[in-house]
């Protein structure tokens, strides 16, 4: 199947994926007046007088917004506001399919930051969470973290946390296949955009404590001059002292984890890895090594970004767990304690890790409900 033309037919004959939909009937005058005039004034002066109520008598206390400025769209780049509404719109889809949750995708038609935070900022009432979607780094990380600093409502940046949380659940169970121990995996990461630099900062706070860090340039040390801020800052994490090639990197480590570019590795690079070496393939569409050739060439196991190879990293088993589990618990900021717990529910799921099999399945029933109850365990821990 063309699965672009298909789509493109199947968007045009629906006119996109979303529409919205009542509550409530409004079917006779009695029914009109409670939704609308005279009645509505009940619950607007009620949210006048208890400005706390607001979530509890109104949709924002439980809608999502899923925001982009098509600054890095899947793996399609900087395509665009507009280009990008049809994934932002496919998230909206999955958030309602897998967690029961209401969400308004929104395209920015800007890529400056200052427009983006105060835009955002401005429009936050109107939800009980963001889901920031296809911001490009370094931009990505400071929209974030102002965001952060000025909303009492959960912001994440899905490109980061949700891939890092679902990398962290997928490492966690290979390392019982192949019987290793997180204190003696040595890990290379390479690509330091959004999802990388998440990922290492996550496997650092979950006790992976020999990683190495890598860009297009080679290894990321003290040696390289001009490195970006976030570059500089995971440098107290990364195990970087000399500089060198991606190919001088990963001799005698045990994971790679490449959020990068496709056709990166080659023979010699598994070959030289330690024996039964664990692969995170996860650039998309095409991975930084073919997975058939992985395994020949030694791979104990390997996992990439697509649904047509065992093993598949998707952010959806994440995210919608996440935010549900932020609405249930009245969370108000998403935690490093929380991407932690929710990996390690991902990771119990599996009940028998095999090297086809180290995360669940996307469409396993139970997945985002039981990342909803340990996020919301977790907050309660921290109140």
């Amino acid at each position: 199947m063309d699965f672009k033309k298909e789509s493109i037919q199947l968007h045009k004959e629906k006119g996109g994926k979303l529409e919205i939909s009542s509550r409530v009937p409004v079917r006779n005058k009695q029914q009109l007046s409670l939704a609308y005039s005279p009645g509505v004034a009940g619950p607007s002066l009620e949210i006048h007088k208890h400005p706390a109520k607001y979530r509890d008598l109104t949709s924002a206390g439980k809608t999502i917004a899923i925001i982009s400025d098509g600054s890095a769209v899947l793996g399609l780049g900087n395509i665009g506001a507009k280009a990008s509404m049809p994934v932002m719109e496919g998230k909206a889809v999955l958030m309602k399919q897998f967690a029961g949750l209401n969400s308004i995708p929104i395209v920015l038609d800007t890529q400056n930051t200052d427009e983006i935070v105060e835009t955002i900022v401005n429009i936050a009432a109107s939800f009980a969470g963001i889901n920031l979607e296809d911001f490009a780094a370094p931009q990505c990380f400071e929209i974030e973290k102002r965001l952060k600093e000025r909303l009492d409502i959960p912001v994440m940046h899905d490109d980061q946390h949700g891939t890092a949380v679902v990398v962290l659940a997928g490492l966690i169970n290979a390392l019982k296949v192949t019987t290793r121990q997180k204190n003696q995996v040595k890990i290379v990461v390479n690509g330091t955009g959004a999802a990388g630099v998440a990922i290492i900062k996550l496997l650092d706070l979950y006790g992976f404590d020999a990683i190495v860090a890598c860009d297009s340039q080679g290894v990321i040390s003290k040696q390289r001059k001009n490195l970006s801020p976030i570059k500089q800052e995971i440098l107290h994490i990364t195990q970087s002292k000399e500089g060198g090639s991606l190919q001088d990197a990963i001799k005698g480590m045990d994971v790679f984890i490449g959020v990068s570019k496709a056709n990166l590795l080659k023979k010699n690079d598994v070959k030289n890895m330690n024996r039964d070496p664990i692969i995170f393939a996860l650039a998309n569409p095409v991975p930084e090594i073919n997975p058939e050739k992985a395994s020949k060439w030694g791979a104990a196991i390997i996992a990439t970004g697509r649904s047509d190879y065992p093993n598949q990293i998707n952010n959806v088993l994440a995210f919608p767990g996440i935010f549900r589990g932020t609405i249930d618990g009245g969370v108000k900021n998403i935690t490093d304690d929380m991407k932690i717990a929710a990996a390690e529910a991902l990771a119990k799921l599996v009940s028998r890790p095999t090297k086809r099999k180290i995360v669940p399945g996307v469409f396993e029933k139970g997945v985002a409900d039981t990342v909803a109850n340990e996020v919301k365990k977790s907050s309660k821990k921290q109140k």
